[in-house]
């Protein structure tokens, strides 16, 4: 399909424009620095491949991978009628509040990772009351609408709604980065019936088929994966016609999904690696390099899970992932697995000794 990509907002406009290409000169010297270091040359792995892409997007060879904010955005999904998920929508709303009390697993691993966790509130069509304000993760709300529509009745969201979620993304990372000073953004999410929309979206983009995309989500049987697949199917067919980006992504997109696509936009205008988690925070970051090609060099893959559509998107990306580890929650959880990866590969470039420095005898080039 010939896409085209009309014009949006002045805000994501002017966000992608300030997004440059990754400077892959400070790479190099980043490169020519770990050559020096006490280790034979390549010997560290990724972990200097990771350096070095800090290197090019902070323009030094002295980089820092921490502070790092995990983002989760929440939203639910007029899809979510159709049973795709085994769970009802009143969850999304429950699991907000239990992030904003720091039970859930992301809560858990970003204390270990040392991270700040956000959740922002896009669109939660079941939201609980609080009786304090004596949390341990911020919460923002900005809601588009109480949820997004069902897609098999018209399109998911109108163009105008679309924007805001991106823009919503773009300008909290833009203030993250200034004021708390944020060198890496991972993204998580949350919202049933999520990964019937990411499906779809991941389809459109892709071009692959239904069922190379489609998984089992929160744990589907045989009959729900064979429902949820004809689903997408659907929803493809129905909005097949339009060849317009902005278009497909207000007919089959979630709010929370356009919400960390406009943080990775809103990241990278910023300089900030972006680190993504599972399959619907990659189909956020997929939807950003469709907007804004030359974001692809600041997306860093924290994992691969078992959702089929994960592999189809991160191989569209060109993207390895860091680990592997079946991890299929979401919510940022891979990814906050994979941030004391990040913080040390900076550490190690920035922090080890030379060979010069240590006294330590360097490689003999002579020896066979």
């Amino acid at each position: 399909m010939n896409e085209n990509v009309s014009r949006a907002s002045e805000t994501i406009e002017a966000a992608i424009a300030r997004v440059e290409p990754i400077d892959r000169e400070w790479g190099k010297r980043a490169l020519e620095r770990q050559k020096t270091l006490t280790a034979p040359e390549g010997s560290l792995g990724r972990l200097l491949e990771i350096g070095r892409v800090l290197a090019s997007i902070q323009r030094t060879d002295r980089p820092r991978g921490e502070p790092a904010v995990i983002a989760v955005c929440a939203s639910d999904h007029g899809v979510a009628a159709e049973g795709v998920s085994k769970y009802p929508p009143q969850v999304t709303g429950q699991m907000v509040a239990n992030y904003r009390s720091g039970g859930a697993a992301v809560n858990v691993l970003a204390r270990r990772a040392k991270a700040a966790v956000r959740v922002i509130d896009l669109g939660v069509k079941y939201p609980c009351e609080y009786q304090s304000d004596s949390f341990e993760t911020l919460l923002i709300r900005a809601p588009i609408a109480a949820g997004t529509r069902n897609f098999l009745e018209g399109g998911a969201m109108t163009r105008e709604e679309a924007y805001r979620a991106v823009e919503t993304g773009i300008e909290l990372a833009d203030s993250w980065a200034r004021s708390e000073g944020f060198e890496v953004f991972a993204l998580g999410e949350m919202g049933i019936g999520n990964t019937t929309s990411a499906s779809a979206l991941a389809a459109a983009f892709t071009g692959a088929r239904v069922a190379d995309v489609v998984g089992r989500g929160t744990g589907l049987d045989d009959s729900g994966l064979i429902h949820k697949r004809e689903i997408v199917a659907r929803a493809l067919a129905i909005h097949a016609s339009s060849s317009d980006l902005w278009d497909r992504i207000a007919a089959l997109g979630g709010f929370e999904i356009l919400g960390l696509a406009g943080l990775a936009i809103g990241a990278a205008a910023a300089r900030r690696l972006v680190v993504l988690d599972g399959f619907i925070s990659s189909v956020a970051g997929l939807i950003a390099a469709r907007l804004c090609p030359d974001i692809q060099g600041y997306l860093l893959a924290a994992h691969r899970g078992p959702e089929p559509g994960h592999r189809v998107v991160l191989e569209k990306l060109g993207l390895v992932p860091l680990l592997e580890l079946d991890l299929r929650l979401g919510e940022g959880t891979g990814a906050a697995v994979a941030l004391p990866i990040v913080a040390a590969a900076a550490d190690l470039l920035r922090d080890m000794a030379t060979f010069d420095s240590a006294g330590v005898s360097g490689p003999d080039d002579s020896a066979t």
